[in-house]
């Protein structure tokens, strides 16, 4: 990726990046411990209050990570567009779609959402659970936790699809006992080139958007939403790696956010089992994508125009 305008010397770098590691880590391991501990408790009696603390918790360890933006990368200039018509506030419910280039695209919506939204959870690989800590802090948080299984195991064993949908039917209706942003990135993989042409994605800027996590969360959430919100993220000196944030080579990230309208036939259709249900969704699903793409090539286009 392109580096940002002003080139930084190696001492520098290697500063930051020393901060960085050290704050991040002892962050982890500060905040880390209460959640497991107070998610134990629940495994004996259930508590709002316990599920209230633990959030709190856990936006006081993304609040690190914002202010540790704020220090250590001062140069960073954030381009936030919020569309008339989108309201958002710490007590909505919002189901959100974005684009996934970078493992940055998470800290993003964090940086952007902590004083915005409530706090983010995402569709996340069951593996992930194995990462000390964070893993099971996903769990503990209410984070769907899928587990990904091949054609070959689903034909051998099709009991693993719907105990799939089980698991991620339950995480979603946990979520409704207090205000929650549920984060899919349609996608289900970073964008990259080769992906995209192995595809061969009819978009320009994204890949082909997978549309059953977000069939499923409509299904379960659809009329207790606010909102279904469309974040688009565009770096506009090039993608960059996790270490690349970190460590000062990203000068400017875009991020426009707006509000998608959900038709009434949305609501309580049955994709998996409903072929023409499903066709029509993955039309409409097709129809956000395609706006996406264009809103997308603007963005990028704007900042090439301004040399930004």
């Amino acid at each position: 990726m392109s580096t940002a305008p002003n080139k930084q010397s190696a001492l520098k770098k290697i500063t930051r990046g020393l901060t960085v590691g050290t704050v991040i880590t002892g962050s982890t391991f500060f905040h880390g411990p209460p959640v497991l501990a107070l998610g134990l408790t629940k495994l004996l009696k259930k508590s709002k209050m316990i599920d209230e603390t633990n959030i709190q918790i856990a936006n006081n360890w993304i609040d690190v990570n914002n202010k540790l933006i704020n220090k250590v990368l001062p140069h960073l200039k954030w381009d936030i567009t919020i569309e008339d018509g989108l309201d958002l506030n710490m007590q909505g419910r919002y189901l959100m779609t974005c684009n996934h280039q970078s493992w940055v695209d998470t800290t993003v919506n964090q940086y952007f959402g902590l004083t915005r939204m409530p706090l983010t959870r995402f569709f996340t690989k069951w593996e992930l659970i194995f990462i000390p800590f964070v893993g099971q802090a996903f769990k503990i948080l209410g984070f769907p936790m899928m587990k990904r299984h091949t054609k070959e195991q689903v034909a051998k064993n099709p009991e693993l699809k719907d105990r799939d949908m089980m698991e991620a039917r339950k995480a979603c209706e946990q979520l409704l006992s207090q205000p929650f942003t549920l984060l899919n990135y349609l996608e289900g993989t970073r964008f990259t080139q080769e992906k995209h042409d192995q595809q061969k994605s009819p978009y320009k800027h994204l890949l082909k958007p997978k549309a059953g996590g977000l069939a499923l969360a409509l299904n379960i959430l659809g009329d207790k939403i606010d909102a279904l919100v469309d974040m688009t993220i565009v770096y506009p000196n090039g993608v960059p790696g996790y270490s690349d944030f970190w460590l000062g080579d990203v000068s400017k990230i875009a991020v426009n956010l707006r509000k998608i309208e959900i038709p009434d036939w949305v609501l309580g259709g049955n994709y998996e089992d409903d072929a023409v249900y499903r066709e029509r969704f993955q039309q409409w699903v097709h129809e956000i994508w395609t706006e996406k793409d264009q809103l997308i090539e603007q963005m990028k286009s704007q900042y090439l125009t301004t040399n930004l």
